[in-house]
C-alpha cells in the first residue's frame, strides 16, 4: 500500500471549534481509522503540528494522539516543506494575515470562516492562492450535515416541483455568564473583537443557498443587539457592541425567496437548533441538522380559518420523516477528507477561497443594508 503522508499545521486549534470538529473529530479520528484510503490501494495519513500562544494547552492536545508535535512558533512551521496544508481556525482578525503567510510559504491552504474582515482581503486572499497555484479551500460544514444532505436529495430529486419559498430558524438562548456560564466567548459580542451574528451566520447562509437552492441576488438585513451587558470569562460585565440577532430576506437569481432568523436571544420550541422548510408546488419539507420531514402535496390538510374553535387538525401528523439511507459521518470530518483528496489525488473541491469570499461578501452587504435599511444588490465576484 502507497502511504501519502501529510503534514498539516493546525493554527488556531486551542479554541472551542479548532479542537472539537478539526483536531478530536475531524483529524485524529481520520488518524484513528487508518487514514483516507483511495482505489489504487493508497492511504493518506495526516501529520498534524498544533500551533497556538498556549504551550501548556498544546501539550495537553498533543497528548490526545500519538507523536502530535505542537509549537508556539508559526514560522517554524511554515518553512518545514514536509508541511504541505496549512489550516487556520483563529478569530476572524487574525486569519488573513496568517493565510497569506502560508501562501507565500507554498502551503495549500485550508481555513475557517469568515475568511476575513472585507470582502476585498478575502477575495485578494483567492487571488493570491490562484497566482500561487496551490490548492485550497473553505469550511463549509453545514452541506455535510444529515439533514441538510437529505434535503439535498429532495432537490435534485425534483420532490418539491417548483421551489417557492425557503424559511430558516436558527439559534438559541446564550446565557449573559451573569448567574449561569455562557455557551459562546465574549468576542462573540464585541464589534472591536470582530464579532457580531451577521458576520457569523450570513457567511453559512451563503453557502447553504447557493449550494442547494441558487445564487443569491440580493439581500435585505435588520440587525438587532437585544442583550447590551454580558459577563465575561473572568466574570465582568462588558458592554456588548455586536448584533446578537438577524432578521434577513435574500431574492436569488432564479426567483425564490429565502428568509432566515439568526438570533442568541430565542428559546427554541421547534425541532432543531436549525429548521429550514422548503415549500414548492408539488411539496414541502422541513430539514433539521439530522432529520428531515416531508409533505407531499396530496398528503397536504386543507385548514379553514376560525378562532371560534379549537382546530381540529394536528398539523404535525401529516408529516413524513425521511429515513436514514446510509450512515452519516461527521460534517467536519467529510469535508476534511475530501480536501485532502483534493490535494493528493486532484479530486474535485469547489468550495475554495472564492466560494469563501461570497460568504464574506454577504455578511457585509447584510451589515450595508442594515446601515442603509434597504435591499442591496450582491454583484457577482469574478473567477
Amino acid at each position: 500500500m502507497k502511504t501519502h503522508t501529510l503534514g498539516i499545521i493546525m493554527n488556531g486549534v486551542t479554541g472551542r471549534m479548532g479542537t472539537n470538529q478539526h483536531y478530536i473529530r475531524s483529524i485524529l479520528a481520520i488518524l484513528k481509522q487508518g487514514g483516507v484510503r483511495g482505489g489504487n490501494d493508497e492511504v493518506i495519513l495526516p501529520r498534524p503540528v498544533l500551533v497556538g500562544r498556549n504551550p501548556a494547552k498544546l501539550e495537553r492536545l498533543a497528548a490526545m494522539g500519538e507523536g502530535v508535535r505542537w509549537t508556539t512558533d508559526l514560522d517554524t512551521a511554515l518553512s518545514d516543506p514536509g508541511n504541505a496544508i496549512y489550516f487556520d481556525a483563529q478569530t476572524t482578525g487574525l486569519r488573513a494575515a496568517a493565510v497569506q503567510k502560508a501562501l507565500a510559504a507554498g502551503k495549500h491552504v485550508y481555513c475557517e470562516k469568515p475568511t476575513a474582515t472585507t470582502t476585498a482581503v478575502a477575495y485578494e486572499m483567492y487571488l493570491r492562492a490562484k497566482q500561487a497555484g496551490v490548492k485550497h479551500g473553505v469550511v463549509q460544514d453545514k452541506l455535510w450535515l444529515p439533514g441538510l444532505r437529505k434535503l439535498k436529495g429532495l432537490v435534485d430529486s425534483g420532490f418539491f416541483g417548483e421551489i417557492l419559498a425557503v424559511r430558516g430558524e436558527f439559534g438559541y438562548w446564550v446565557f449573559d455568564g451573569q448567574h449561569v456560564p455562557a455557551q459562546r466567548p465574549s468576542w462573540n459580542y464585541r464589534k472591536e473583537d470582530d464579532g457580531g451574528i451577521i458576520v457569523d451566520m450570513l457567511c453559512h447562509w451563503r453557502y447553504v443557498l447557493d449550494n442547494l437552492f441558487g445564487p443569491v441576488k440580493a439581500v435585505s438585513c435588520l440587525g438587532a443587539t437585544h442583550i447590551r451587558q454580558r459577563w465575561d470569562e473572568q466574570g465582568r460585565p462588558y458592554r456588548c457592541t455586536a448584533d446578537d440577532a438577524a432578521y434577513a430576506t435574500f431574492e436569488l437569481a432564479n426567483g425564490i425567496i429565502a428568509h432566515f432568523n439568526s438570533s442568541w436571544c430565542v428559546r427554541v420550541r421547534r425541532d432543531d437548533l436549525l429548521t429550514i422548510q422548503v415549500d414548492g408546488t408539488r411539496g414541502s419539507a422541513v430539514a433539521g441538522l439530522r432529520d428531515c420531514w416531508i409533505q407531499p402535496a396530496h398528503a397536504t390538510p386543507r385548514p379553514v380559518w376560525n378562532p371560534d374553535l379549537p382546530n381540529p387538525i394536528n398539523f404535525y401528523e401529516h408529516w413524513l420523516r425521511v429515513p436514514d439511507y446510509e450512515n452519516y459521518d461527521n460534517a467536519f470530518k467529510v469535508q476534511w477528507e475530501l480536501f485532502l483528496r483534493h490535494v493528493v489525488w486532484d479530486e474535485p473541491f469547489p468550495w475554495n477561497l472564492l466560494e469563501g469570499a461570497k460568504g464574506v461578501q454577504l455578511a457585509e452587504k447584510g451589515l450595508e443594508s442594515w446601515q442603509r435599511r434597504a435591499w442591496v444588490e450582491v454583484p457577482p465576484l469574478d473567477s
